[in-house]
C-alpha cells in the first residue's frame, strides 16, 4: 500500500502525501477525519493503557456508524481498512476492530496484549466481533465493542460466546473466556 507508513515510524498512521491523496479524491472532510485520527494518536502516546482503551473504544464508538457490509460494500462480509473506514465514516463490527486494533498499536499497546475475537453475540444469534486485551495469558480480557460500548471483562459479557481469535502473531481457539488454545503462528 504506497503511502502507508512502516512500523518504524511507530505514531505515524499515513504520509502527507497520502493525505493529500485521499483530500482530492473523497474531500476535506474524509481528510479532516484522517487529521483527527492522526491528532488523537499523537495526543494520548502517554496515556495508561487503560486509558487507552477506554478513550480508543469511545473515539471510534462516537465517530464511525454501524452499518452492514451489505448495505455499505454491496457484499456480505467486507473487512473494510481503517482508511476505509474512515471514508465512510461506517463500518460494522469487523470495521470497528479492526480500526481499533490499529490504533492501540500505534498507541504502544502490545500486540501480544490484543485479539480480534470473533464471538457469537447471543442475543441477536448472530456472528460478531469485539476487540480484547488482557495484560497477561492469566488474565480475564477486557472486551471492546460496539454494541455494548462499556469495556467489561469477558467474564461479565454473558451475551458473548467467544470462538477464536486472532492478532498478528497468531491464532487462538475460545475455551471459556480466556485466551484458549493457539493453533497458529503468523508465519504459518
Amino acid at each position: 500500500m504506497a503511502g502507508w507508513i512502516n512500523a518504524q515510524q511507530k505514531n505515524t498512521l499515513y504520509s502527507e502525501k497520502k493525505l493529500s491523496q485521499v483530500e482530492n479524491r473523497y474531500g476535506p472532510k474524509v481528510a479532516l477525519r484522517l487529521t483527527r485520527w492522526q491528532a488523537f494518536v499523537n495526543n494520548n502516546q502517554d496515556k495508561t493503557e487503560l486509558e487507552k482503551l477506554e478513550l480508543t473504544n469511545d473515539f471510534f464508538n462516537e465517530q464511525i456508524l454501524w452499518t452492514s457490509d451489505q448495505k455499505l460494500w454491496k457484499q456480505k462480509d467486507y473487512w473494510a481498512t481503517p482508511l476505509e473506514t474512515l471514508i465512510k465514516a461506517a463500518g460494522d463490527c469487523e470495521d470497528f476492530t479492526i480500526i481499533k486494533y490499529f490504533t492501540l498499536t500505534s498507541l504502544g499497546v502490545p500486540i501480544d496484549r490484543l485479539k480480534l475475537t470473533y464471538v457469537k453475540a447471543l442475543e441477536y444469534n448472530q456472528a460478531h466481533m469485539v476487540l480484547t486485551y488482557g495484560k497477561t495469558k492469566r488474565d480475564i480480557p477486557l472486551v471492546l465493542d460496539n454494541i455494548n460500548k462499556n469495556i467489561l471483562p469477558a467474564s461479565e459479557r454473558s451475551d458473548l460466546k467467544p470462538v477464536y481469535s486472532f492478532n498478528g502473531e497468531g491464532m487462538w481457539i475460545q475455551k471459556q473466556k480466556k485466551l484458549g488454545k493457539r493453533v497458529g503462528n503468523s508465519d504459518e
